[in-house]
């Protein structure tokens, strides 16, 4: 009998990578999430750093604390416009997310099927061998 050799096997590669692909466009777009992350908390470290150093100062004068609302503002205004791109950020993570899970999905049907069709030869190769023995073993009584 010949060996097991699975019809779709190259199909199967080429999920393979579609799969690889996916996971490194999602990783990727994890990264860029994180990356927004990361400056909206620089930009906050920033501001509770210069709130930080205004308020050490023994003398405070007026001017000093008009810079830090100003500051403060812009601080905030910076934090505001990182939501949209962050926003648009999570909805592209979330849609690789879900091509990601359904190459998967297709790659895990293949394995699936040549999983099933390799038990098939697997059963059909037992019971030609064990056949071969019957033949065999009933070769021998022969008078």
């Amino acid at each position: 009998m010949s060996g097991f050799a699975f019809r779709l096997e190259k199909v199967l590669e080429w999920r393979k990578t579609q799969l690889e692909l996916q996971e490194v466009e999602y990783r990727r777009e994890l990264e860029n999430l994180a990356a927004i992350d990361r400056k909206r908390v620089q930009i906050e470290a920033a501001g509770q750093d210069a709130e930080r150093v205004v308020r050490a100062w023994n003398p405070v004068c007026g001017d000093d604390l008009a810079a830090l609302a100003t500051f403060r503002t812009h601080v905030r205004n910076q934090e505001l416009e990182l939501l949209a791109p962050r926003a648009q950020c999570v909805q592209q993570v979330e849609a690789q997310q879900g091509r990601m899970l359904e190459a998967r999905r297709r790659l895990r049907l293949l394995e699936r099927l040549k999983e099933r069709q390799r038990a098939e030869w697997q059963s059909g190769r037992d019971r030609e061998i064990e056949a071969v023995a019957s033949e065999s073993y009933l070769a021998q009584w022969r008078p």
